[in-house]
């Protein structure tokens, strides 16, 4: 069919309209879009035996049924529509032709459904591409542009799953196009379902190694958050020197735990039975003087040995809370070995927690320590005058009760 004077002012039109109107980032519901349904619509339309006017009513659909997009993407079909109907009226066109075209362009809305020729071969011209070989280019354009405009976002699996089912739903309503194109459709269907399965294999793989990756990247974040040397080697020796601090007093307990049983033993085997003659009656004092501050020092010398040994009742909420010093065997002896194992994965996930156990674990055994030393420091003075008491008061006890028995001899 000749191209008329109107179809050549509506092509005038729809290309200035194109060009000045719409956005750039219409990669695909473009000028070139249109004119290549314009194209396919004629040949379709003259395959299938479609009177000039008839024809003349399709072409014209085509021109006009994506130029809504100058104005909105959602709906543009209405948009479409009514660019199309104040252009014809304009120039006079038919009123009963006008309704023709806008019922093509309503068809072309996804999913289509013409209801008759004219708008049967509209739809298969919208979709042409469908069955050749420029398809997955188109396909390509497409979904750039809805990436770009912010319709939808795909992966490489989800965009190819996606055109497979909408071409499974897709069919080509006119003789002449199921045809020609149908054929061809089938072995781009083929070709989708074989990009999809590599696009999923590739999809796997890059899971897989976005997991390693953010293994490793957890990994190296959970080493990054402990303790540096510098400061684990601080805690290790405060804490040594605390251990060998706690051990020598320990041992000079020991020490007058030892020397001072000695002394009472003797003392009990050697003095006990002397004292009931009235001769040695001056030794009752300097003895039991003796014996009370070996006594004395053998309690204080237990007290700064004697350990202490809490509850041992803290749970998992205590840990989550940051109650407890989990790494001190006083709190944890009577937990399950299954949250003792949780508590210990957890601080040590925790630099803030695990140094603030560590400092606190360095301050109580300082505490026991000043304790242990104070009680010491008792013991050795309550053994020190204990022994000066006693030689003092024997010395006295001698000369004061062995002159009187001198002079009456």
């Amino acid at each position: 069919m000749a191209e008329n004077k109107l179809l050549k002012d509506i092509k005038k039109f729809i290309f200035q309209e194109f060009k000045t109107k719409l956005s750039s980032e219409f990669v695909y519901h473009n000028y070139n879009h249109t004119l290549d349904v314009v194209k396919a619509a004629t040949e379709i339309g003259v395959a299938e035996k479609l009177s000039d006017e008839d024809l003349e009513t399709v072409i014209i659909a085509a021109w006009f049924h994506d130029i809504g997009h100058i104005n909105s993407y959602k709906n543009h079909e209405d948009e479409s529509k009514k660019i199309a109907k104040e252009f014809l009226e304009k120039k006079k066109f038919p009123e009963t032709k006008i309704q023709q075209v806008l019922n093509c362009i309503e068809a072309t809305k996804i999913p289509q459904s013409p209801k008759n020729l004219m708008e049967q071969i509209i739809c298969d011209a919208d979709l042409f591409h469908f069955g050749c070989d420029d398809c997955f280019e188109k396909g390509d354009l497409l979904r750039a542009e809805w990436e770009i405009l912010g319709v939808s976002e795909f992966t490489d699996a989800s965009w190819y799953e996606n055109t497979i089912n909408f071409m499974k739903e897709h069919r080509f309503f006119t003789d002449y196009a199921f045809k020609k194109l149908n054929g061809k459709k089938a072995e781009n269907l083929l070709k989708v379902k074989e990009k999809l399965k590599k696009a999923e294999v590739k999809s796997t793989e890059a899971s897989e190694k976005k997991k390693a990756k953010k293994a490793a990247e957890k990994k190296k974040e959970a080493k990054e958050s402990r303790p540096e040397r510098g400061i684990e080697t601080m805690f290790r020796v405060q804490l040594r020197n605390h251990i060998k601090l706690s051990d020598i007093a320990d041992t000079k307990a020991n020490i007058l735990l030892s020397v001072n049983a000695i002394i009472l033993s003797l003392m009990l085997s050697q003095l006990a039975p002397k004292l009931d003659k009235h001769s040695n009656a001056y030794l009752i004092a300097p003895t039991l003087i003796f014996l009370c501050s070996s006594l004395l020092t053998m309690i204080f010398a237990i007290l700064s040995t004697k350990p202490k040994i809490t509850s041992g009742t803290f749970n998992k909420d205590d840990i989550k809370k940051k109650k407890v010093n989990i790494l001190f065997f006083g709190n944890f002896h009577k937990m399950p070995l299954s949250d003792f194992e949780w508590g210990i994965n957890s601080i040590m996930n925790d630099k803030e927690y695990l140094y603030g156990a560590l400092t606190k674990d360095l301050y109580f055994l300082g505490k026991v320590l000043d304790k242990k030393y104070r009680l010491l420091r008792t013991t050795y003075t309550i053994f020190m005058i204990g022994i000066i008491v006693s030689v003092i008061t024997f010395i006295i006890a001698f000369y004061t009760i062995d002159k009187p028995m001198m002079t009456n001899f």
